[in-house]
């Protein structure tokens, strides 16, 4: 469990660093005003691209949809190198797939938490706002500094929109509240 914890804290940190400045390769180009790239409504400011020219990452200018999310306007979206959705980080707290999801930071989205998709698009996972009952289980709110502390997790889904895993906001089956909870794959993965 505290292996897990470690890893998401060190997913979490890691992403907020790329945001800080273009990983090696891609390049940023400013936006004098908004504009639309491979489907997406960028807004004025930095957008940054693979170096073969494909979209990697920029603000928003209007809630658009992201993979099979909606966005709100403001977010930062990351694709993929074949432009597939990665993740996004939400400019304020957003319902996804009927779970109120951690958006914006103290200094904006770009410290705020993740919320990832699968490549197909799919909701993944997101950090809650408050205590939430996610498909019947009580799972705990979280975010990214709770997660560099070592005290939380983020509630995740399997492609199917299934739920996966979450820390317990709550005494669960023989579960203790603050224990990680994880539904194992079963038939209705296929």
């Amino acid at each position: 469990m505290k292996a897990s914890i470690v890893a998401h804290a060190v997913l979490l940190a890691t992403t907020t660093a790329v945001l800080a400045a273009p990983p090696p390769q891609t390049t940023r180009r400013m936006l004098a005003q908004p504009e639309e790239i491979q489907g997406y409504a960028c807004a004025k400011g930095y957008a940054f691209f693979y170096t073969d020219g494909h979209l990697q990452r920029c603000f928003v200018s209007r809630e658009t949809a992201f993979g099979e999310i909606r966005v709100p306007q403001g977010s930062i979206i990351n694709l993929l190198p074949d432009g597939r959705p990665q993740y996004v980080m939400l400019a304020h707290n957003t319902l996804v797939s009927g779970v109120n999801c951690s958006g914006d930071g103290l200094l904006g989205p770009a410290e705020g938490s993740v919320t990832t998709l699968y490549p197909s698009g799919k909701f993944k996972a997101c950090y809650l706002v408050g205590n939430q009952r996610v498909q019947g289980v009580p799972c705990e709110s979280g975010g990214f500094f709770h997660a560099i502390a070592g005290h939380d997790l983020p509630v995740e889904f399997y492609e199917n929109g299934k739920f996966k895993s979450c820390l317990l906001s709550a005494d669960y089956g023989d579960r203790h509240r603050g224990e990680r909870f994880e539904q194992r794959p079963s038939s209705f993965l296929h």
